[in-house]
């Protein structure tokens, strides 16, 4: 068996789900054992999630005549630690609204919904799962930009119930494996994983100097179609395709997701044990470890000559590959595939784990300025 030294790699308007009618909600229940909450404090716990993304969205977008965009104060209704936590959350992401500005990047508009996909209450206390799908609007600075980046992300909310009926938020907190979404203020740190001395294929570091050395790529004759390998990561970013499994528990679907667009766009498997990971492949019951292992991927790559590191991250083109080590212990956290690249040179990716829709390098490398980028041109 192939010694494994790490594991599998870890993206307004309000909507309602799943709502079970008819049990206590802001009169705390005295019995023991969560219920689930009624639709009028489902729609409550909606609207405080609601707020407080939409928020966080607008802080980057471009203050129109030095105004912001809404009046939104998502604070009222938070704990006194909360509310001090999103003030900061808030500078933070006009930091990087600024940041962005630096590299020519800005965003004219956010659309946020959010939906309550489960609220329940036990006593006084309540605990929501929602799901945020924000919209932010490129602002057309060199004419080609996509038009928008699109991501969806998991929360679960903590709140307190007090006197009078309402509702006081005590916690919000991201349930996602992969990078932090654009507007999410704070980066997820991935456990530090201890190297086990053996010598892997682990490839070259990337550079994140802006703008890159011109690297072109052949698009079109050779052997593989990155045309159709966009065109499926762009389609199921966010509707996974029924015919693969999820793998978004505490490995995180992303190295699965890129391996099916590859696949989509001329990557022959090759079978063999599913620990080798000179081997490549997936079938309705198992698949080998490089197709959803973010360092298994890697390996099998440079070991199989299927493709090679570039020097820049901003080099990369359609259906070249990006992987990141968030926290510089070697091991690679996040894989994504670039589906569109702009002529002023910057790439934009997409990915499941947070599921994400033509984010810019920029964007990512803003959010995580010190974490290390390896580049495949496919």
């Amino acid at each position: 068996m192939i010694p494994k030294r790490f594991r599998l790699a870890a993206g307004a308007a309000l909507t309602v789900g799943v709502v079970t009618a008819g049990l206590l909600a802001s009169s705390a229940s005295a019995e023991s054992g969560p219920k689930a909450a009624d639709r009028k404090t489902v729609d409550t716990f909606g609207r405080m999630a609601n707020d407080v993304l939409s928020q966080r969205s607008e802080a980057l977008v471009e203050d129109q005549g030095g105004h912001r965009n809404s009046g939104r104060n998502a604070t009222k209704g938070m704990s006194a630690q909360l509310a001090k936590d999103e003030d900061s959350a808030l500078s933070s992401l006009k930091s990087r609204r600024t940041r962005l500005a630096d590299l020519g990047e800005a965003y004219t508009k956010a659309d946020t919904k959010v939906t309550v996909d489960k609220a329940t209450v036990t006593g006084g206390k309540a605990t929501v799962e929602v799901t945020e799908q924000t919209v932010l609007t490129y602002k057309k600075l060199r004419g080609d930009e996509p038009a928008t980046t699109d991501f969806r992300t998991r929360y679960e909310l903590k709140l307190t119930s007090k006197k009078g009926g309402a509702w006081e938020l005590n916690s919000i907190k991201s349930q996602e494996n992969g990078p932090v979404a654009v507007n999410e203020p704070v980066a997820a740190k991935a456990n530090v994983v201890k190297d086990d001395g053996n010598q892997y294929p682990d490839g070259t570091p990337a550079s994140t100097k802006y703008p890159a050395p011109a690297k072109p790529k052949a698009k079109t004759g050779g052997a593989y179609d990155y045309a159709a390998m966009a065109k499926y990561a762009e389609k199921y970013w966010s509707n996974y395709n029924p015919a693969y499994r999820k793998f978004s528990g505490a490995g995180g679907d992303c190295t699965n997701f890129i391996s099916q667009a590859l696949k989509a766009g001329g990557w022959k498997a090759v079978p063999g044990s599913t620990s080798d990971y000179r081997n490549w492949w997936y079938d309705g019951a198992k698949q080998s470890d490089s197709w959803v292992g973010a360092n298994e991927w890697a390996w099998f790559t440079l070991s199989n000559q299927r493709a090679a590191n570039l020097a820049n991250v901003y080099q990369t083109d359609v259906g070249d590959i990006v992987q990141v080590d968030f926290n510089k212990d070697g091991s690679k956290d996040h894989s994504m595939m670039v589906t569109y690249r702009s002529s002023a040179g910057m790439p934009y990716v997409t990915y499941h784990s947070t599921n994400t829709y033509r984010k810019s390098l920029a964007s990512l490398i803003a959010s995580y300025p010190d974490a290390v980028y390896y580049a495949y041109r496919t």
